[in-house]
């Protein structure tokens, strides 16, 4: 669901302006699946509609209320007993495109399944306050999102007039992959199953595993992105290095060695380049592919490994429409302090993500060590100090590893006690790590796919698809079957 990670948060709200990475922190500032397909859109999407949400569905004595967007697909539904599909919305826009495509859409057209996609609270449009200050991010957390969902499952069965003939079964990928997971666990008289693609089930606070997995990836050109960051760290003991390097990378502003901060933030910008192949490698999600990046970066013709590198950023940044990147870490700062509705780091989800990193998960992708491919600019200790600077003293590294430790109570890690669950990951996902990938009870299922990446199965079927993945989605499908077989 990483960086302050999905998956599964895309609105393009670059375009020709100076900006960071559209892939930061696990996440793309998109939709938060992306599209189901790379193929030109020619079907009608359905119209958004909206419900009356509590603020604070723990408070009865506080009545304040707000509208929660969602989108529906009647057009397979068998009201005697077809079940009820519920995607997830996450840390993004919820897309109508997922609507009409996608792998579920596949199932729900076999068992004859309303489908609902519910947008999850604070946003894309679906604004519960007037503002997103601290005292208004109060209300966002996982806990609130799925007591949203319920209250959503009871008004829809009472709109549809649903029995319990029409079972629910929710899906989501990534952060949404989790909330399915947890949607049954908590509310099993509500939801019969759940599909939870690429979803981290363990929060934690220092997320050194995402590298790795991301270094695993590119073994092909591992030497040579390492050779490429040293090369980096080289260039900037000099004048002459530090104007090559702003050049080259075609940076909004000169480099300060001085400040540890925009180093760190320059660093994490480059690794992000090849977070973002490995994390979406193969899926329509990606432009690009580790095998494409890993030829680039060990094409000897285009010079040394610190000008290869130095390309792939400008691939990044022409794809991203910017004309260079920005990585001070003030203004990183100032941006994310903006609390309307229509300040840039709000609009694409950024700043309320992050606050729930800081409240709930961590999911913190460090590289620590000079041994590592990507160095040790950028430590745990780099990302808790952002809570800190975004959203006040009172967040401190203390508190997120409290928070991080009253998730995992919560709702159990990998302990989990969830039935009718089937959870699917990639090993080319960083996110698997987090994730359950193997289990011994029958009605906890898994799927590791070998060689896909993150919610791979989640996407509009492909004749290309690894013969793996075209494998992984029949079993999705006869889970499915087995669940709506079922007796009890």
């Amino acid at each position: 669901m990483v960086k302050i990670s999905a998956f599964l948060l895309f609105c393009a709200l670059f375009g020709a302006i100076a900006a960071r990475r559209s892939f930061w922190r696990g996440k793309s500032f998109h939709e938060f699946y992306g599209d189901p397909t790379n193929r030109p859109w020619m079907k009608p999407l359905p119209v958004e509609e909206w419900l009356e949400q509590q603020l604070d569905p723990f408070d009865p004595t506080n009545n304040s209320t707000w509208k929660q967007r969602y989108f529906t697909n009647s057009d397979y539904f068998r009201p005697k007993d077809g079940p009820v599909f519920l995607m997830i919305g996450g840390e993004g826009t919820a897309s109508p495109k997922w609507m009409v495509e996608g792998a579920w859409i596949k199932y729900a057209k076999e068992f004859g399944a309303l489908c609902f996609q519910v947008e999850h609270r604070f946003y894309g449009k679906s604004h519960p306050t007037p503002s997103v200050t601290v005292d208004d991010l109060v209300y966002l957390s996982s806990e609130t999102a799925l007591a949203d969902l319920t209250f959503f499952i009871m008004e829809m069965r009472r709109k549809y007039h649903l029995t319990t003939a029409n079972r629910w079964i929710a899906f989501g990928g990534s952060y949404p992959g989790s909330l399915a997971a947890w949607l049954r666990e908590k509310y099993p008289h509500l939801v019969h199953g759940a599909v939870s693609s690429s979803g981290p089930l363990v929060a934690i606070v220092d997320f050194w595993q995402y590298y790795n997995v991301v270094t695993e990836a590119i073994s092909d050109c591992q030497d040579t992105v390492r050779d490429s960051i040293e090369q980096v760290e080289l260039q900037l003991r000099t004048d002459l290095g530090r104007m090559a390097v702003k050049e080259k990378f075609h940076l909004c502003d000169p480099v300060d060695t001085t400040n540890d901060l925009d180093v760190a933030n320059l660093f994490e910008n480059l690794a992000s380049i090849f977070a973002g192949v490995v994390q979406y490698n193969g899926t329509p999600r990606s432009k690009h592919n580790v095998d494409e990046f890993c030829t680039i970066m060990n094409n000897q013709t285009q010079g040394p490994a610190l000008y290869r590198l130095a390309l792939l950023n400008k691939i990044i940044l022409d794809d991203e429409g910017s004309p260079c990147l920005d990585f001070k870490y003030e203004k990183m700062i100032n941006d994310l302090r903006e609390t309307s509705w229509d300040a840039g780091e709000v609009k694409n989800g950024t700043r309320q993500w992050i606050y729930q990193t800081c409240m709930e998960f961590g999911f913190y992708q460090t590289s620590n060590s000079p041994t590592l491919v990507f160095g040790d600019r950028f430590p745990v200790d780099f990302f808790t100090r952002q809570c800190t600077d975004i959203f006040g003293d009172h967040i401190t590294s203390s508190s997120i590893d409290r928070s991080v430790y009253n998730s995992n109570v919560a709702y159990g890690a990998l302990d989990t006690k969830a039935t009718n669950v089937i959870y699917v990951h990639g090993t080319v996902d960083p996110w698997h790590t987090l994730g359950l990938t193997e289990s011994n009870d029958v009605n906890v299922r898994t799927i590791l796919i070998q060689g896909t990446a993150h919610c791979a199965n989640m996407y509009e079927p492909r004749e290309e698809d690894l013969p793996q993945l075209k494998a992984a989605r029949i079993k999705i499908r006869d889970f499915i079957e087995e669940l709506l077989q079922d007796k009890y």
